[in-house]
């Protein structure tokens, strides 16, 4: 999974007039009330730590011959750790606080302006963003997440770390494993911890391996991220109203959909509904559904040689939610965490055709350039995207 989060140990950022948001009170409210992970004594703890940063090691070289990316085989520019609950709560609220800045920072100069003469709080849409409803929302999310590769926590807080290949300072992303819900997982499962720890530090050490073959992948995103959210902002007026709209639709009866409609994204990005906010929208949705496909295909690439039970695996893991409570599908819903899993199916058909087509080495060319990034309708047609490289 590709989200972004700067590193646990730094401080959590305070809340500004431009951020709108209490960063630090999210961080505190997500450690408050994230669900406890499994029991363990203290031990255990340490030895899980262990073994997941071995498994994270073991991982790469598979990644490499799968993937044939030539950036597998050295990764010293970002680095692995291995958090609880709360650290990865922690450490997304850092994440977003960089990430929205300059959008926040243009809603709340939009807000000031329009305020003028008004009541202070009355009408003010920044009431809504409180660091005590993301914090709620991190706590949910907190034991849900495997792992997690932040392709940005260097250009929030670069950090110096240790190897055998000496000192340096990471300048890439930066890799969480998050332990009480890989354990818990694994224990639902009833599956072997170590073939499955493996087989989940295949996905996300893929995400490390992806932005190692192409270093301007990440500036890309944070510029799209940003022109999205800056669309976001012209619209705020209206954006408050169609959120609540989108809620109350969510209890309401499921009627069925024309053929002819737009496939649903999914909670909250289904508010889109200008043509330029929805073009900026279908190209990031294309590429988290590349990333987070590939990740995919690497990691369904291992057979019983690499992961001796890895069918047992799949199939148990593929399984899994089919017993939510209605609470936790309506947070999905809102959340348009179903619309994510959806990304990886899409983005694994995508490279699976792909390849099928050209080979490993000539999809690699997706890594080179950011012209040659598939768009949303490639995505859904890999013979489009194989027309338009000329391969």
């Amino acid at each position: 999974m590709v989200l972004m989060s700067p590193q646990p140990s730094a401080p959590a950022p305070t809340a500004t007039p431009a951020s709108m948001v209490n960063w630090a009170l999210a961080a505190k409210t997500a450690a408050a009330i994230a669900p406890a992970g499994p029991p363990m004594r203290s031990r255990e703890i340490a030895q899980a730590v262990e073994n997941l940063h071995l498994m994270a090691d073991k991982s790469v070289p598979h990644v490499h011959e799968i993937s044939k990316l030539e950036a597998a085989r050295d990764l010293r520019d970002s680095e692995v750790l291995v958090v609880d609950r709360a650290s990865w709560a922690k450490a997304n609220t850092q994440s977003f606080a960089v990430m929205m800045d300059p959008i926040m920072s243009a809603l709340a100069a939009k807000q000031a302006e329009k305020s003028k003469g008004t009541p202070a709080g009355t009408g003010n849409f920044s009431a809504t963003v409180t660091g005590a409803q993301l914090g709620t929302v991190l706590a949910f999310l907190s034991s849900k997440v495997l792992g997690q590769y932040d392709p940005f926590a260097a250009l929030a807080a670069p950090t110096i770390t240790e190897n055998s290949a000496g000192t340096h300072q990471a300048s890439g992303g930066r890799l969480l494993l998050v332990a009480p819900n890989i354990i818990t997982v694994e224990r639902d499962l009833k599956v072997d911890p170590d073939d499955f720890r493996l087989w989940v530090c295949l996905h996300e050490q893929t995400h490390r391996v992806q932005f190692a073959a192409a270093p301007w992948l990440r500036h890309h995103m944070l510029a799209e991220i940003e022109k999205l959210g800056g669309l976001l902002v012209g619209d705020s007026d209206n954006l408050g109203e169609r959120l609540m709209t989108a809620v109350k639709q969510m209890g309401a009866k499921k009627v069925p959909v024309e053929p002819a409609a737009a496939p649903s994204r999914g909670g909250v990005l289904d508010l889109l509904q200008d043509p330029e906010q929805k073009a900026a929208l279908s190209h990031v949705t294309a590429v988290m559904s590349l990333l987070e496909g590939h990740a995919n295909v690497v990691m369904d690439g291992v057979d019983a040689r690499i992961v001796p039970s890895v069918r047992t695996i799949r199939q148990r893991f593929n399984s899994r939610g089919k017993d939510r409570s209605a609470m936790e599908k309506f947070i999905r819903n809102l959340l348009g965490l179903d619309a994510k899993m959806r990304q990886y199916s899409d983005g694994a058909k995508f490279v699976r055709e792909t390849v099928s087509m050209v080979g490993m080495d000539g999809f690699n060319n997706v890594w080179t350039q950011a012209e040659n990034l598939p768009t949303e309708p490639e995505i859904h047609n890999a013979r489009l995207w194989v027309e338009r490289m000329g391969l």
